[in-house]
């Protein structure tokens, strides 16, 4: 029986919808793995120091694969794509500001699997902040607003009720959206 897992999806440099389309096509080429469904595009104010907005947005998927496994996938496609993750150390050394968010040419989280609550040392599913951030529970709430947080017992529509935050959320422009359709050229008489 396929898994129900949700990833949320996140790019703010160079092209960020070609890198957006990109990464959905690279999640949709997944062995054992098909895109269900996917949200809208949004466009969200960054987190932190982070100049430059984001394009954001979450994709529901079946998959035969662990979440381990999948969680392997997503990072091999950031990889692919040119993004170097960098480990911050727990504690800055004295007098220097540890800086978490950076920008990002893809970012892609696994944000939910199954039921599930995972917490091992590489992997922590429900994504532990996705209730602090409006750029994810906004896209979640379009693909499953019922859907309960296994840990805080609270629906993605409450969730997102409840969220202090004022982070600004837009919706991406309609035509935006579509993936580039291929030229075709017209025949001269």
């Amino acid at each position: 029986m396929p898994h129900r897992a949700f990833i949320g999806i996140g790019t703010n440099l160079g092209d960020r919808l070609a890198n957006y389309h990109e990464a959905l096509e690279r999640i949709g080429k997944l062995r054992h793995t098909r895109i269900v469904r996917q949200s809208s595009i949004y466009e969200t104010e960054p987190v932190g120091e982070v100049a430059g907005p984001f394009l954001n947005g979450a994709v529901e998927v079946e998959t035969e694969l662990s979440a381990e496994v999948l969680m392997q996938q997503l990072l091999s496609i950031e990889r692919a794509m040119g993004r170097k993750r960098v480990r911050m150390p727990k504690r800055a050394p004295k007098g220097a500001a540890r800086t978490k968010y950076k920008p990002r040419i893809i970012d892609l989280d696994l944000l939910f699997f199954n039921k599930e609550l995972i917490d091992t040392p590489k992997l922590t599913v429900p994504h532990p902040r996705l209730h602090e951030r409006r750029f994810v529970l906004v896209p979640m709430s379009e693909l499953a607003p019922a859907l309960i947080h296994p840990r805080l017992n609270a629906s993605i529509s409450e969730l997102l009720a409840g969220l202090k935050s004022t982070q600004r959320v837009v919706l991406m422009r309609a035509d935006l959206l579509r993936p580039p359709s291929p030229r075709r050229e017209v025949a001269s008489r």
